[in-house]
C-alpha cells in the first residue's frame, strides 16, 4: 500500500516506452542484416557508363523511429570516375541521409507545422526521439523541395498530355482563387528590391498562393457549399508567369477540362487578372466582394471627409447598391459628388475608376441567383493559415529556397497529398 501512493506511473510509462522502442531496433537491426550485401545479381552500372566493382562492406548507422541501428552493406566504386554506390542504401531509400523514410516523414511534418525547434521539442516528447532544431529543419526543407519537383514533375506530364487526367465524372463548378502575401526576408534576398519601407527599401518578397475546390450542390437557402476536402493548395515565391502555369496545372490536375462552369475568384490586381485571361479564357471572374467593400469604404472617406455619420450611412447606401450589382448607379452618384481639393478629387476619381473597369466583375446580386462564391475567403485563410501562422511568426527570416521548401510542404499537407508523395517514393 506505501508502495502504491509513490507509484510514478509516468516515469513507468517512460521507461517501458524506451524498452519497447530499444527492443524493437534490435529486432529491425537484425532484419536489415544480409540485405544490401553479397553478391549482386546484374552488374553495377557507373551513370559514366563503366562497370562499378566491389569494395567489400561498410557499415552505417541509421536512426529510425524506433532508435539507431547499424547494417553493413556493400560499396561498388567506378574505375573510372571513382564515383561510389550503395545498393542497400538505394533500396532503403536512403541515399546521402542517415534518417530512415519513416523518421524522415515525421520531421517533415513536425518541421511543416511549428518552428524547428518546437518541432524537435515534439518528436522528444511524442515519439522519443532525440534530433537537433537543424536536423528538423534540413529535413524539412529536403522533403519540401523534393515535393516540390515530384509536383513540378507531374505539372509538366499534365501539360503535355491532358489525356493522363480523366476524370470519371464531369465537375459542375470548378473555383480557382489566388493572392498574394509578404514573406520575411533574409537580408541577401532582399538586395536591390523596392518597398512599402520609409526609406523605399522591402523587409518581404510576394509569396503567390492560390487554391482549387469543387461546388456541386446549394444550401436551402440557395448558398453555394464547397465540396468536402475538394480543397487543393500550390504555392512558392516565384514570377506571375511562372505561378501562372503552376496554378494551370493544379487545375488541369483537378479536372479543369471537365468542368461544366470554371469560376475565377480573387482580388483585382492586375497580375491575378492577367493569368485568369491568359490561362482560363472561358471562366467567370469574380472579384471578392469584400475587396469592393474595401474600394467603396475608401470612397466614401474620401468624398465625406471627417463627417463619420455621413461616411456610415453613404457607406451602408453603396454596399447595398453593390450587393445587387448596381455599380453604375454607384458610379453615377459619385460622380455628381466629386471634392474641389485636388489632391481629393483625384484620389476618388481612381476609386471610380476601379469601380468602371471592373463593373462586370462585380454582378453579385447575379452571382450569387447561380448559386455561386462572391467571396474569396478560402484563399485569404490558405494565405493566414497556411503561409502566415508558419512563415510569418516575429523574428523569422527566410531565404527563397527555404520558404518555398516550406510552403511546398504545408500544401502538399494541406491538400491531403502528403502519403501520394511517399507512395510515389516507393515505386
Amino acid at each position: 500500500m506505501a508502495e502504491s501512493k509513490h507509484a510514478d506511473l509516468e516515469a513507468w510509462e517512460t521507461a517501458l516506452r524506451a524498452a519497447v522502442l530499444s527492443a524493437g531496433a534490435k529486432v529491425l537491426e537484425q532484419l536489415l542484416q544480409g540485405i544490401g550485401s553479397g553478391r549482386e545479381p546484374r552488374a553495377i552500372i557507373c551513370k559514366c557508363g563503366a562497370r562499378m566493382e566491389s569494395q567489400g562492406l561498410k557499415h552505417k548507422e541509421v536512426l529510425t523511429i524506433l532508435g539507431p541501428v547499424t547494417y553493413w552493406r556493400s560499396m561498388f566504386q567506378c574505375p573510372a570516375c571513382q564515383s561510389t554506390r550503395y545498393p542497400g542504401d538505394e533500396e532503403f531509400d536512403i541515399m546521402e541521409t542517415t534518417r530512415s523514410p519513416g523518421l524522415r516523414r515525421m520531421m517533415a511534418r513536425a518541421g511543416s507545422r511549428s518552428t524547428f525547434k518546437e518541432g524537435r521539442d515534439d518528436l522528444k516528447i511524442y515519439a522519443g526521439i532525440e534530433v537537433s532544431a537543424k536536423d528538423i529543419e534540413r529535413v524539412a526543407e529536403g522533403i519540401g523541395q523534393q515535393m516540390d519537383a515530384w509536383v513540378s514533375q507531374e505539372r509538366k506530364e499534365i501539360l503535355q498530355d491532358h489525356g493522363l487526367l480523366r476524370p470519371e465524372k464531369t465537375i459542375p463548378i470548378l473555383y480557382i482563387s489566388y493572392d498574394g502575401t509578404g514573406v520575411p526576408m533574409t537580408q541577401e534576398e532582399l538586395t536591390g528590391r523596392k518597398g512599402k519601407q520609409v526609406d523605399g527599401s522591402a523587409k518581404t518578397r510576394e509569396a503567390k498562393l492560390g487554391c482549387v475546390f469543387t461546388q456541386t450542390t446549394t444550401d436551402g437557402r440557395g448558398f453555394p457549399v464547397r465540396d468536402p476536402d475538394s480543397t487543393s493548395f500550390v504555392g512558392a515565391i516565384e514570377s506571375a508567369e511562372d505561378f501562372g502555369w503552376r496554378i494551370y496545372g493544379e487545375a488541369a490536375r483537378r479536372g479543369l477540362s471537365k468542368a461544366e462552369r470554371v469560376v475565377v475568384l480573387a482580388d483585382s490586381a492586375q497580375w491575378i487578372k492577367n493569368l485568369a485571361q491568359m490561362h482560363f479564357p472561358e471562366a467567370t471572374i469574380i472579384i471578392d466582394l469584400y475587396h469592393a467593400r474595401q474600394h467603396v469604404s475608401e470612397l466614401c472617406k474620401t468624398l465625406f471627409v471627417r463627417n463619420e455619420k455621413k461616411i456610415r450611412q453613404q457607406r451602408i447606401r453603396w454596399w447595398t447598391d453593390l450587393d445587387d450589382g448596381k455599380v453604375e448607379k454607384i458610379i453615377r452618384q459619385t460622380q455628381q459628388l466629386l471634392p474641389q481639393d485636388a489632391e481629393a478629387k483625384k484620389k476618388a476619381e481612381t476609386e471610380i475608376h476601379y469601380l468602371e473597369k471592373n463593373t462586370e466583375y462585380m454582378r453579385y446580386a447575379e452571382f450569387r441567383a447561380q448559386g455561386l462564391f462572391v467571396g474569396s475567403g478560402v484563399v485569404e485563410a490558405g494565405c493566414k493559415t497556411l503561409i502566415g501562422q508558419r512563415l510569418k511568426q516575429s523574428g523569422m527570416e527566410w531565404s527563397v529556397r527555404g520558404a518555398n521548401a516550406i510552403i511546398s510542404l504545408r500544401c502538399i499537407l494541406t491538400s491531403g497529398r502528403f502519403e501520394d508523395y511517399w507512395e510515389s517514393r516507393a515505386l
